[in-house]
Protein backbone atom coordinates (compact mmCIF):
# COMPACT_ATOMS: atom_id res chain seq x y z
CA UNK A 1 0.00 0.00 0.00
CA UNK A 2 1.33 3.17 -1.13
CA UNK A 3 2.25 6.20 2.19
CA UNK A 4 -1.16 7.31 4.02
CA UNK A 5 -2.00 9.99 5.92
CA UNK A 6 -5.15 9.68 7.87
CA UNK A 7 -8.15 11.70 7.15
CA UNK A 8 -9.11 14.32 9.63
CA UNK A 9 -12.44 16.07 9.08
CA UNK A 10 -11.80 19.39 9.85
CA UNK A 11 -14.76 21.39 11.80
CA UNK A 12 -14.72 23.96 8.83
CA UNK A 13 -15.51 20.88 6.78
CA UNK A 14 -12.92 21.28 4.64
CA UNK A 15 -11.91 18.38 2.90
CA UNK A 16 -8.25 16.66 3.75
CA UNK A 17 -6.53 17.79 0.53
CA UNK A 18 -7.82 21.33 0.34
CA UNK A 19 -6.90 21.55 4.31
CA UNK A 20 -3.75 20.95 3.34
CA UNK A 21 -3.18 23.27 0.03
CA UNK A 22 -4.55 25.97 1.86
CA UNK A 23 -2.53 25.85 5.15
CA UNK A 24 1.46 24.39 3.46
CA UNK A 25 3.05 25.86 6.57
CA UNK A 26 0.79 24.24 9.30
CA UNK A 27 3.16 21.07 9.25
CA UNK A 28 7.35 20.25 9.46
CA UNK A 29 7.37 17.25 7.24
CA UNK A 30 10.35 15.73 5.35
CA UNK A 31 14.29 15.12 5.62
CA UNK A 32 15.12 18.76 4.60
CA UNK A 33 12.80 20.53 7.30
CA UNK A 34 13.96 18.04 10.02
CA UNK A 35 17.48 18.13 8.92
CA UNK A 36 18.77 19.95 12.34
CA UNK A 37 17.87 19.09 15.99
CA UNK A 38 16.11 22.51 16.23
CA UNK A 39 13.56 21.33 13.19
CA UNK A 40 13.21 18.25 14.62
CA UNK A 41 12.03 19.88 17.93
CA UNK A 42 9.80 21.89 16.31
CA UNK A 43 8.39 18.80 14.59
CA UNK A 44 7.85 17.30 18.20
CA UNK A 45 6.19 20.45 19.54
CA UNK A 46 3.98 19.73 16.91
CA UNK A 47 3.65 16.30 17.97
CA UNK A 48 2.12 17.42 21.62
CA UNK A 49 0.15 20.57 20.42
CA UNK A 50 -2.98 18.28 19.68
CA UNK A 51 -3.49 17.14 22.90
CA UNK A 52 -3.95 20.51 23.83
CA UNK A 53 -5.78 22.53 21.55
CA UNK A 54 -8.50 23.83 23.43
CA UNK A 55 -12.24 23.93 21.99
CA UNK A 56 -10.77 22.50 18.69
CA UNK A 57 -8.52 19.15 20.01
CA UNK A 58 -7.52 16.99 22.45
CA UNK A 59 -8.20 16.62 26.32
CA UNK A 60 -8.77 20.28 27.95
CA UNK A 61 -12.11 20.12 27.56
CA UNK A 62 -15.24 18.25 28.69
CA UNK A 63 -14.98 16.00 25.43
CA UNK A 64 -12.32 14.13 27.71
CA UNK A 65 -14.63 12.82 29.83
CA UNK A 66 -17.43 13.12 27.48
CA UNK A 67 -15.97 10.13 26.32
CA UNK A 68 -15.80 8.30 28.92
CA UNK A 69 -19.29 9.18 30.25
CA UNK A 70 -20.47 5.36 29.94
CA UNK A 71 -19.00 4.67 33.46
CA UNK A 72 -20.51 5.55 37.11
CA UNK A 73 -18.20 8.26 37.92
CA UNK A 74 -19.42 10.73 35.65
CA UNK A 75 -22.67 11.99 34.34
CA UNK A 76 -24.19 15.24 33.04
CA UNK A 77 -27.32 17.23 33.00
CA UNK A 78 -30.47 15.36 32.24
CA UNK A 79 -31.53 18.62 30.54
CA UNK A 80 -30.02 21.85 29.36
CA UNK A 81 -28.00 22.20 26.20
CA UNK A 82 -25.77 18.98 27.11
CA UNK A 83 -27.71 16.83 24.25
CA UNK A 84 -24.11 15.81 23.32
CA UNK A 85 -22.41 14.78 26.16
CA UNK A 86 -25.95 13.07 27.52
CA UNK A 87 -25.27 10.50 24.56
CA UNK A 88 -22.44 9.35 25.77
CA UNK A 89 -24.11 8.94 28.87
CA UNK A 90 -26.95 7.16 27.59
CA UNK A 91 -24.78 4.58 25.15
CA UNK A 92 -26.51 6.41 21.86
CA UNK A 93 -23.72 8.27 20.44
CA UNK A 94 -24.27 9.55 17.12
CA UNK A 95 -21.71 9.53 14.53
CA UNK A 96 -22.32 13.29 14.11
CA UNK A 97 -21.25 13.78 17.64
CA UNK A 98 -18.67 17.14 17.80
CA UNK A 99 -17.52 16.27 21.03
CA UNK A 100 -15.55 12.65 20.19
CA UNK A 101 -13.98 14.77 17.61
CA UNK A 102 -11.81 16.35 19.68
CA UNK A 103 -10.25 12.87 20.62
CA UNK A 104 -10.19 11.67 17.79
CA UNK A 105 -9.21 14.50 15.65
CA UNK A 106 -6.21 15.24 18.42
CA UNK A 107 -5.04 11.52 18.08
CA UNK A 108 -4.18 11.49 14.54
CA UNK A 109 -3.03 15.04 14.12
CA UNK A 110 -0.31 14.05 17.17
CA UNK A 111 -0.02 10.69 14.98
CA UNK A 112 0.66 12.75 12.01
CA UNK A 113 3.21 14.75 13.75
CA UNK A 114 4.95 11.72 15.79
CA UNK A 115 5.06 9.77 12.17
CA UNK A 116 7.04 12.28 10.68
CA UNK A 117 9.94 12.30 13.19
CA UNK A 118 9.84 8.73 13.28
CA UNK A 119 10.09 8.38 9.82
CA UNK A 120 12.75 11.31 9.29
CA UNK A 121 14.89 11.28 12.08
CA UNK A 122 17.64 9.56 10.36
CA UNK A 123 18.65 12.19 8.39
CA UNK A 124 19.00 14.64 11.24
CA UNK A 125 22.55 16.06 12.00
CA UNK A 126 22.97 17.05 15.37
CA UNK A 127 23.59 16.05 19.17
CA UNK A 128 22.69 12.36 19.12
CA UNK A 129 21.55 12.10 22.50
CA UNK A 130 18.81 15.18 21.63
CA UNK A 131 18.03 13.06 19.14
CA UNK A 132 17.32 10.25 20.65
CA UNK A 133 14.83 12.06 23.24
CA UNK A 134 13.13 13.51 20.65
CA UNK A 135 12.35 10.60 19.04
CA UNK A 136 11.75 8.35 21.90
CA UNK A 137 9.16 10.97 22.87
CA UNK A 138 7.41 10.97 19.26
CA UNK A 139 7.33 7.21 20.05
CA UNK A 140 5.81 7.73 23.07
CA UNK A 141 3.00 10.07 21.81
CA UNK A 142 1.83 7.76 18.83
CA UNK A 143 1.67 4.92 21.53
CA UNK A 144 -0.70 7.37 23.60
CA UNK A 145 -2.42 8.45 20.76
CA UNK A 146 -3.44 4.56 19.68
CA UNK A 147 -3.88 3.81 22.80
CA UNK A 148 -6.80 6.47 23.41
CA UNK A 149 -7.90 5.47 19.98
CA UNK A 150 -8.31 1.62 20.17
CA UNK A 151 -9.81 1.39 23.43
CA UNK A 152 -12.58 4.23 22.40
CA UNK A 153 -13.47 3.06 18.87
CA UNK A 154 -12.13 -0.69 18.53
CA UNK A 155 -11.66 -0.77 15.29
CA UNK A 156 -9.37 2.21 13.63
CA UNK A 157 -6.98 3.00 10.76
CA UNK A 158 -3.66 2.21 11.93
CA UNK A 159 -1.39 4.78 9.99
CA UNK A 160 2.40 4.66 10.18
CA UNK A 161 3.54 7.34 7.84
CA UNK A 162 3.36 11.17 7.34
CA UNK A 163 2.85 11.40 3.51
CA UNK A 164 -0.03 12.37 2.06
CA UNK A 165 -1.68 10.38 -0.99
CA UNK A 166 -5.29 9.35 -2.73
CA UNK A 167 -5.07 6.65 -0.95
CA UNK A 168 -6.04 7.65 2.66
CA UNK A 169 -9.42 7.33 1.01
CA UNK A 170 -9.09 4.10 0.55
CA UNK A 171 -7.80 2.61 3.90
CA UNK A 172 -9.97 0.57 5.83
CA UNK A 173 -9.63 -0.43 9.76
CA UNK A 174 -7.31 -2.64 11.59
CA UNK A 175 -8.12 -5.33 14.29
CA UNK A 176 -7.15 -4.14 17.69
CA UNK A 177 -4.27 -6.78 18.21
CA UNK A 178 -2.32 -5.10 15.34
CA UNK A 179 -2.73 -1.73 16.72
CA UNK A 180 -1.55 -3.14 20.16
CA UNK A 181 1.45 -4.31 18.87
CA UNK A 182 3.03 -1.20 17.43
CA UNK A 183 1.91 0.48 20.58
CA UNK A 184 4.06 -1.91 22.82
CA UNK A 185 6.92 -1.79 19.92
CA UNK A 186 6.53 1.88 20.61
CA UNK A 187 6.60 2.11 24.00
CA UNK A 188 9.32 -0.70 24.12
CA UNK A 189 11.55 2.08 21.19
CA UNK A 190 10.93 4.80 23.65
CA UNK A 191 12.44 2.94 26.76
CA UNK A 192 15.07 2.72 25.16
CA UNK A 193 15.52 6.27 23.52
CA UNK A 194 14.13 8.81 26.25
CA UNK A 195 16.31 9.92 29.48
CA UNK A 196 14.85 8.29 32.77
CA UNK A 197 13.46 11.82 33.73
CA UNK A 198 11.25 14.21 31.79
CA UNK A 199 13.21 17.23 30.52
CA UNK A 200 10.33 19.58 31.32
CA UNK A 201 7.18 19.60 32.64
CA UNK A 202 4.34 18.05 30.37
CA UNK A 203 6.83 16.39 28.57
CA UNK A 204 7.64 12.27 28.36
CA UNK A 205 10.31 9.68 29.57
CA UNK A 206 11.62 6.69 29.97
CA UNK A 207 9.47 6.36 33.22
CA UNK A 208 6.49 7.51 31.38
CA UNK A 209 6.97 4.89 28.98
CA UNK A 210 7.63 2.18 31.22
CA UNK A 211 4.38 2.64 33.42
CA UNK A 212 2.33 3.68 30.17
CA UNK A 213 3.44 0.14 28.77
CA UNK A 214 2.21 -1.86 32.20
CA UNK A 215 -0.93 0.08 31.99
CA UNK A 216 -1.34 -1.52 28.31
CA UNK A 217 0.01 -4.95 29.37
CA UNK A 218 -2.85 -5.35 31.83
CA UNK A 219 -5.43 -3.91 29.49
CA UNK A 220 -4.57 -6.45 27.20
CA UNK A 221 -4.84 -9.12 29.80
CA UNK A 222 -8.54 -8.40 29.30
CA UNK A 223 -11.29 -7.70 26.91
CA UNK A 224 -11.08 -7.53 23.44
CA UNK A 225 -7.48 -9.04 23.74
CA UNK A 226 -7.65 -12.00 26.26
CA UNK A 227 -4.26 -12.41 26.39
CA UNK A 228 -3.79 -13.45 30.34
CA UNK A 229 0.17 -14.06 29.70
CA UNK A 230 -0.08 -9.85 29.54
CA UNK A 231 -0.80 -9.94 33.90
CA UNK A 232 2.66 -11.07 34.53
CA UNK A 233 4.31 -8.42 32.02
CA UNK A 234 2.04 -5.74 33.21
CA UNK A 235 3.26 -7.24 37.10
CA UNK A 236 6.95 -7.04 36.27
CA UNK A 237 6.64 -3.70 34.43
CA UNK A 238 4.84 -1.71 37.11
CA UNK A 239 7.34 -3.45 39.47
CA UNK A 240 10.58 -2.00 37.40
CA UNK A 241 8.77 1.69 37.78
CA UNK A 242 8.15 1.46 41.18
CA UNK A 243 11.52 0.37 41.81
CA UNK A 244 13.42 3.16 39.86
CA UNK A 245 10.86 5.81 40.91
CA UNK A 246 13.78 7.95 42.41
CA UNK A 247 15.39 7.38 39.31
CA UNK A 248 12.24 8.73 36.92
CA UNK A 249 11.39 11.47 39.59
CA UNK A 250 8.15 9.32 40.92
CA UNK A 251 6.22 9.30 43.86
CA UNK A 252 2.71 9.70 45.64
CA UNK A 253 2.32 13.54 47.04
CA UNK A 254 2.19 12.47 50.15
CA UNK A 255 -1.38 14.68 50.89
CA UNK A 256 -4.08 15.17 48.51
CA UNK A 257 -5.42 18.41 49.44
CA UNK A 258 -1.88 19.40 48.47
CA UNK A 259 -1.79 16.90 45.21
CA UNK A 260 -5.29 18.73 43.70
CA UNK A 261 -4.00 22.06 44.37
CA UNK A 262 -0.82 22.05 42.64
CA UNK A 263 -2.67 20.40 39.86
CA UNK A 264 -5.22 23.03 39.56
CA UNK A 265 -2.77 25.58 39.59
CA UNK A 266 -0.56 24.03 37.23
CA UNK A 267 2.68 23.37 39.71
CA UNK A 268 3.92 20.38 38.79
CA UNK A 269 4.70 17.17 41.01
CA UNK A 270 6.20 14.12 41.38
CA UNK A 271 2.80 12.10 40.70
CA UNK A 272 2.90 13.11 37.51
CA UNK A 273 4.01 10.26 35.46
CA UNK A 274 2.85 12.27 31.81
CA UNK A 275 0.51 15.40 32.32
CA UNK A 276 -0.80 18.08 30.09
CA UNK A 277 0.39 21.25 31.04
CA UNK A 278 -1.65 24.74 30.19
CA UNK A 279 -0.87 28.32 29.94
CA UNK A 280 -4.15 30.40 30.76
CA UNK A 281 -2.10 33.05 30.41
CA UNK A 282 -1.02 32.37 26.89
CA UNK A 283 -3.85 32.03 24.80
CA UNK A 284 -7.26 31.32 24.54
CA UNK A 285 -6.36 28.05 22.78
CA UNK A 286 -3.52 26.71 25.69
CA UNK A 287 -5.95 26.88 28.48
CA UNK A 288 -7.63 24.40 29.97
CA UNK A 289 -11.43 24.38 30.15
CA UNK A 290 -11.89 20.89 31.46
CA UNK A 291 -11.40 22.18 35.27
CA UNK A 292 -13.33 25.26 36.59
CA UNK A 293 -16.51 26.00 34.95
CA UNK A 294 -17.05 22.87 32.88
CA UNK A 295 -16.91 21.56 36.68
CA UNK A 296 -19.01 23.37 38.45
CA UNK A 297 -22.75 23.89 39.18
CA UNK A 298 -25.25 26.45 37.38
CA UNK A 299 -25.96 27.90 41.18
CA UNK A 300 -22.24 28.81 41.25
CA UNK A 301 -21.86 30.30 37.42
CA UNK A 302 -20.71 27.13 36.32
CA UNK A 303 -21.40 24.89 33.13
CA UNK A 304 -23.34 21.57 34.81
CA UNK A 305 -20.72 19.73 31.83
CA UNK A 306 -20.09 16.83 34.30
CA UNK A 307 -20.19 15.58 37.69
CA UNK A 308 -20.49 12.11 39.32
CA UNK A 309 -23.46 9.64 39.55
CA UNK A 310 -25.48 9.60 42.69
CA UNK A 311 -24.51 5.81 43.51
CA UNK A 312 -20.94 6.24 42.58
CA UNK A 313 -20.60 8.73 45.41
CA UNK A 314 -22.34 7.19 47.98
CA UNK A 315 -20.40 3.98 47.39
CA UNK A 316 -17.20 5.98 47.98
CA UNK A 317 -15.84 5.23 51.24
CA UNK A 318 -15.80 8.41 53.66
CA UNK A 319 -12.49 10.04 54.76
CA UNK A 320 -10.22 12.71 53.39
CA UNK A 321 -9.96 11.28 49.91
CA UNK A 322 -13.65 11.50 49.56
CA UNK A 323 -13.66 15.45 50.71
CA UNK A 324 -11.31 16.03 48.26
CA UNK A 325 -12.82 14.27 45.58
CA UNK A 326 -16.15 16.00 46.04
CA UNK A 327 -17.52 19.31 45.99
CA UNK A 328 -20.90 18.95 47.91
CA UNK A 329 -22.08 22.19 49.73
CA UNK A 330 -23.50 24.85 46.73
CA UNK A 331 -22.57 28.36 47.47
CA UNK A 332 -24.97 30.43 45.99
CA UNK A 333 -25.07 34.03 44.57
CA UNK A 334 -26.81 35.37 47.43
CA UNK A 335 -24.18 33.98 49.71
CA UNK A 336 -26.13 31.09 50.93
CA UNK A 337 -26.06 27.32 50.91
CA UNK A 338 -27.48 24.42 49.83
CA UNK A 339 -26.37 20.50 49.79
CA UNK A 340 -26.25 19.50 46.80
CA UNK A 341 -29.53 17.31 47.29
CA UNK A 342 -31.33 20.72 47.06
CA UNK A 343 -29.18 21.50 43.89
CA UNK A 344 -30.80 22.27 40.30
CA UNK A 345 -29.39 19.04 38.74
CA UNK A 346 -29.62 16.82 42.71
CA UNK A 347 -25.73 15.59 42.06
CA UNK A 348 -22.70 15.79 43.83
CA UNK A 349 -19.97 17.53 41.84
CA UNK A 350 -16.09 17.19 41.64
CA UNK A 351 -14.04 19.10 44.08
CA UNK A 352 -10.80 18.50 42.44
CA UNK A 353 -11.22 19.67 38.88
CA UNK A 354 -12.60 23.55 40.60
CA UNK A 355 -11.14 26.51 39.82
CA UNK A 356 -7.48 26.65 42.11
CA UNK A 357 -9.45 30.05 43.95
CA UNK A 358 -12.98 29.19 45.77
CA UNK A 359 -15.49 31.83 43.85
CA UNK A 360 -13.45 31.77 40.96
CA UNK A 361 -14.90 29.63 37.46
CA UNK A 362 -11.34 29.81 36.29
CA UNK A 363 -9.57 26.37 35.83
CA UNK A 364 -6.88 27.60 32.82
CA UNK A 365 -3.76 27.21 33.67
CA UNK A 366 -4.99 23.23 35.34
CA UNK A 367 -2.89 20.45 34.70
CA UNK A 368 -4.10 17.41 32.92
CA UNK A 369 -3.47 13.92 34.68
CA UNK A 370 -2.83 11.46 31.74
CA UNK A 371 -1.65 9.34 34.16
CA UNK A 372 -0.36 8.96 37.83
CA UNK A 373 2.24 7.19 39.71
CA UNK A 374 -0.64 6.29 41.97
CA UNK A 375 -1.74 4.09 38.84
CA UNK A 376 1.92 2.05 38.45
CA UNK A 377 0.80 1.02 42.31
CA UNK A 378 -2.47 -0.33 41.69
CA UNK A 379 -1.38 -1.67 37.96
CA UNK A 380 0.80 -3.44 39.60
CA UNK A 381 -1.28 -4.85 42.92
CA UNK A 382 -3.72 -6.06 40.47
CA UNK A 383 -1.41 -8.17 37.98
CA UNK A 384 0.42 -9.52 40.49
CA UNK A 385 -2.89 -10.78 42.00
CA UNK A 386 -4.15 -12.43 38.58
CA UNK A 387 -1.04 -13.93 38.27
CA UNK A 388 -1.57 -15.86 41.40
CA UNK A 389 1.23 -13.36 43.30
CA UNK A 390 -0.63 -11.40 46.17
CA UNK A 391 2.42 -10.72 47.66
CA UNK A 392 3.80 -8.25 50.72
CA UNK A 393 4.60 -5.75 47.43
CA UNK A 394 1.01 -6.09 46.12
CA UNK A 395 -0.62 -5.51 49.40
CA UNK A 396 2.15 -2.84 50.08
CA UNK A 397 1.02 -0.79 46.84
CA UNK A 398 -2.65 -0.89 47.17
CA UNK A 399 -2.16 0.19 51.16
CA UNK A 400 0.19 3.22 49.97
CA UNK A 401 -3.06 4.23 47.96
CA UNK A 402 -5.38 4.09 50.76
CA UNK A 403 -3.14 4.86 53.80
CA UNK A 404 -3.15 8.50 51.85
CA UNK A 405 -7.03 8.40 51.67
CA UNK A 406 -7.30 7.77 55.10
CA UNK A 407 -8.77 4.15 54.78
CA UNK A 408 -7.93 1.08 56.71
CA UNK A 409 -5.04 -1.51 55.22
CA UNK A 410 -6.54 -4.24 53.55
CA UNK A 411 -4.75 -7.69 54.84
CA UNK A 412 -5.53 -11.74 54.66
CA UNK A 413 -7.38 -11.17 51.45
CA UNK A 414 -8.41 -14.28 48.91
CA UNK A 415 -6.60 -13.29 45.50
CA UNK A 416 -10.43 -13.03 43.76
CA UNK A 417 -11.40 -10.36 46.69
CA UNK A 418 -7.99 -8.94 46.30
CA UNK A 419 -8.31 -8.19 42.96
CA UNK A 420 -12.15 -6.91 43.16
CA UNK A 421 -10.95 -4.45 46.19
CA UNK A 422 -7.73 -2.81 43.82
CA UNK A 423 -10.57 -2.44 40.98
CA UNK A 424 -12.66 -0.96 43.54
CA UNK A 425 -9.72 1.72 44.56
CA UNK A 426 -8.80 2.49 41.36
CA UNK A 427 -12.11 3.67 40.79
CA UNK A 428 -12.24 5.54 43.97
CA UNK A 429 -8.84 7.18 43.53
CA UNK A 430 -9.32 7.80 39.72
CA UNK A 431 -12.96 9.04 40.01
CA UNK A 432 -13.77 11.41 36.67
CA UNK A 433 -9.76 10.90 35.80
CA UNK A 434 -10.50 8.73 32.69
CA UNK A 435 -9.98 5.15 34.28
CA UNK A 436 -13.11 3.96 35.08
CA UNK A 437 -14.56 3.65 31.93
CA UNK A 438 -11.88 1.49 30.18
CA UNK A 439 -11.33 -0.56 33.43
CA UNK A 440 -15.33 -1.41 32.88
CA UNK A 441 -14.46 -1.82 29.29
CA UNK A 442 -11.70 -4.44 29.74
CA UNK A 443 -13.36 -6.10 32.09
CA UNK A 444 -16.97 -6.09 30.55
CA UNK A 445 -18.77 -4.86 33.19
CA UNK A 446 -21.12 -2.85 31.79
CA UNK A 447 -24.41 -5.20 32.21
CA UNK A 448 -23.21 -4.67 36.13
CA UNK A 449 -22.87 -1.00 36.25
CA UNK A 450 -25.77 0.29 34.41
CA UNK A 451 -28.03 -2.82 36.61
CA UNK A 452 -26.82 -0.36 39.85
CA UNK A 453 -27.24 3.23 38.42
CA UNK A 454 -30.05 5.54 40.68
CA UNK A 455 -33.13 5.42 38.94
CA UNK A 456 -32.74 9.26 38.51
CA UNK A 457 -29.60 8.80 36.42
CA UNK A 458 -29.59 9.24 32.17
CA UNK A 459 -31.49 5.99 31.63
CA UNK A 460 -29.74 4.68 28.39
CA UNK A 461 -31.72 4.81 25.54
CA UNK A 462 -29.77 2.68 23.31
CA UNK A 463 -28.32 -0.56 23.32
CA UNK A 464 -25.19 -0.43 25.98
CA UNK A 465 -21.87 -0.34 23.96
CA UNK A 466 -18.50 -0.18 24.35
CA UNK A 467 -17.06 1.70 21.53
CA UNK A 468 -17.96 4.50 19.84
CA UNK A 469 -18.97 5.63 15.91
CA UNK A 470 -16.41 6.25 13.09
CA UNK A 471 -17.18 10.15 13.05
CA UNK A 472 -19.55 10.49 10.03
CA UNK A 473 -16.95 13.10 8.30
CA UNK A 474 -14.38 10.84 7.76
CA UNK A 475 -16.81 7.64 7.04
CA UNK A 476 -18.04 10.09 4.30
CA UNK A 477 -15.05 10.51 2.58
CA UNK A 478 -13.79 6.92 3.51
CA UNK A 479 -16.60 4.48 3.04
CA UNK A 480 -14.07 1.62 3.39
CA UNK A 481 -13.68 3.07 7.55
CA UNK A 482 -17.60 1.57 7.94
CA UNK A 483 -16.37 -2.18 6.68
Amino acid sequence: MKKILIVIMALSALSCKKALKEDPKGQVVGTQALGTVSGLNAALVGAYKPLSTTWVNGFTTAAAVAVCMGSDDLTTHPASNKADLREFDQYHVSNLNGRMLNIWNGCYKSIQGANNIINNYKTTSGDAASISQIVGEAYYLRALDYYWLIRLWGKIPLITSEVYDPEVLKVSTSAPAEVYKLIESDLLNAEKMMANKKLDAGRASKGAASALLADVYLTEGGWPINDNAKYALAAAKAKEVIDNKAAYGFDLVSDLSTLWQNTKTGAATSEEVFAIHNCGACNWFNANALYGSSAMPGEENGWDDYFTEIRFFNDFPAGIRKDVTFHTVIKKNDGTTIPWQSDAVKHPYFQKFRAPVEGSTDGSSGTVHMMRYAHVLLIYAEAAARTGNVNEEAYNSINAIRTRAGLAPLSGLSTTDFVNAVINERAWEFAGEFTRWFDITRLQMLPQIIAKRDPSENAPIGAPQYYLPIPAGDLQLDPNLGK
